[in-house]
């Protein structure tokens, strides 16, 4: 019984060290190095924290790096409080690529007995994939000039 206890520690203890992390040129993964080169994230990362950018503006409801998949809430612009938006993006890929990502965009309307769902204009979606593919060019270009 006194093995157990012992062997967590263990575990534990194997697990704190301070790994030297890196960023792989070709995926923009965050690699940690170490005993046992492990990539972070599961999709690109440059894509991921351009999608965090783009959408810093609106509340998230959750943000999974592993599976790409980021959430927002609803979100109520000051100039328009009669219509919500709610946006789910897709991040399909490891690499920088445009087909690696999709946005979906939800709209509601405020009417007498709460809201409704209605079209989202599909401009919406790809106002909002361009800015994201804007940003994380950005991204690796100031990753590669910090390189040089």
């Amino acid at each position: 019984m006194r093995i157990i206890p012992v062997l967590l520690c263990a575990l534990v203890l194997a697990g704190c060290g301070s790994d030297e992390q890196t960023t792989d040129m070709d995926t923009g993964a965050t690699i940690v190095a170490g005993g046992n080169n492990r990539v972070t994230l599961g999709v690109n990362s440059y894509l991921w924290h351009a999608a965090l950018d783009t959408l810093s503006f609106m509340p998230l409801q959750s943000a999974d790096p592993f599976g790409g998949v980021i959430i927002s809430d609803w979100y109520v612009a000051p100039s328009a409080p009669d219509e919500r938006l709610k946006v789910t993006i897709y991040i399909m890929d490891r690499t920088l690529r445009a087909d690696g990502l999709k946005v979906v965009v939800f709209r509601q309307t405020r009417n007498g007995a709460g809201w409704t769902d209605a079209a989202a204009s599909p401009d919406t979606a790809h106002r909002l994939e361009d800015s994201i593919l804007t940003r994380a060019r950005e991204l690796r270009l100031a990753t590669l000039n910090q390189g040089s």
